[in-house]
């Protein structure tokens, strides 16, 4: 199993930009020195109180030149938000001042406010991102092409740079809605997984579909999945449920009020049950949390958690969300990573 650390640049309570972005980069720092694998970075946009992660390639370039090890991805590119070309040339670069250690994660984000900043119909989400990804592995892939699409068109373009790798960096599309699980199986991707807005006994069904559509589609092997889930470890049990609780149940209420907010917007799809759910995660209990969502414990509490969930959903990257709700202090979430990658992670490799 690999292990990743998923991260949102987060800007505490207090913190200037600058003293996030230092914070974050130190992080990354540790992440490397305990021996994570992969770093993952999140897309966020206009939330001045939560994250400063609007650039995610430009922060991936950069934790490239400061790194020798980590593995880099993008979880998620907002692809539907961008030109196609532009990813293409960006993501490429990255490829290559981190000497193939870039993996290109996309998806469409749940949330439509972000489009309506930047002018992109969020019910056209699905197919820009699926438009978008066909063109960039062209660029890729091919000296020169055209294309002719619904969204873009280009006539004899010659996209360089070229990726490091060959044909070109591992792609991870994030799946969220039912039917895309097969869709993604049968187009033969790695996925990424979550568990923000169910729990984790509600992803075994739509991995089973993904895991048959990809059969059936004759690609080799089960496919791949990536779980972003988030983890606490600590000394104790107390501790390890004490120190994360306001800043994870903060979270949850935060997205609870984002989820009721989205079902009005124009574009979005299960209108009532989107506000349902928000409604559900406003009232959710840190019990519930931590039987639905969770893996916060000592590191035998979290070794048990893991081994459960590879066992139930077939898991072979773990995206570890260290510090749930951006609040955790970061004394404690280096702690965290340290237990993990010294108590933990040898016990599932």
């Amino acid at each position: 199993m690999e292990f990743g650390i998923f991260h949102e640049f987060h800007r505490p309570q207090g913190h200037s930009e600058t003293q996030a972005f230092d914070e974050a980069f130190a992080q990354a720092a540790a992440a490397e020195r305990y021996g994570f694998d992969a770093i993952w970075l999140a897309e966020i946009h206009f939330s001045p109180s939560r994250s400063v992660l609007a650039a995610p390639l430009v922060i991936a370039a950069a934790l490239a030149a400061r790194t020798e090890r980590l593995k880099i991805g993008s979880a998620v590119h907002v692809l539907p938000l961008s030109n196609p070309l532009r990813t293409a040339e960006e993501a490429a670069t990255v490829d290559h001042i981190s000497h193939g250690r870039f993996e290109f994660g996309i998806g469409r984000s749940g949330f439509p406010t972000t489009y309506e900043s930047f002018g992109v119909p969020y019910g056209e989400s699905r197919d820009r991102m699926f438009e978008q990804l066909e063109i960039i592995l062209k660029a890729w892939t091919e000296d020169r092409f055209s294309y002719q699409g619904k969204y873009f068109s280009y006539e004899n373009v010659n996209v360089i740079p070229k990726p490091y790798q060959k044909p070109h960096p591992p792609v991870r599309v994030a799946v969220n809605s039912a039917d895309t699980y097969a869709l993604v199986g049968r187009m033969g991707w790695p996925i990424f997984v979550a568990v923000r807005l169910g729990s984790l006994t509600d992803l075994i069904e739509p991995l089973r579909e993904y895991r048959a559509a990809w059969k059936e589609a004759g690609h080799p092997g089960e496919g791949n999945v990536g779980l972003r889930l988030p983890v606490f470890v600590g000394r104790t049990r107390d501790e390890a449920l004490s120190i994360p609780r306001d800043s994870t149940m903060g979270f949850y209420r935060y997205l609870g009020e984002r989820l009721v907010d989205s079902a009005s917007r124009v574009g979005t799809r299960a209108i009532e049950d989107r506000a349902a759910r928000g409604a559900r995660l406003g009232s959710l209990t840190y019990e519930d949390a931590q039987r639905d969502k969770l893996a916060y414990g000592t590191p035998e509490m979290v070794v048990d958690r893991l081994e459960q969930l590879r066992e139930q959903l077939g898991i072979s990257t773990v995206l570890a969300e260290m510090n749930c709700g951006q609040e955790i202090p970061n004394e404690h979430m280096l702690s965290s990573m340290r237990l993990f990658m010294e108590k933990v992670a040898p016990q599932l490799r």
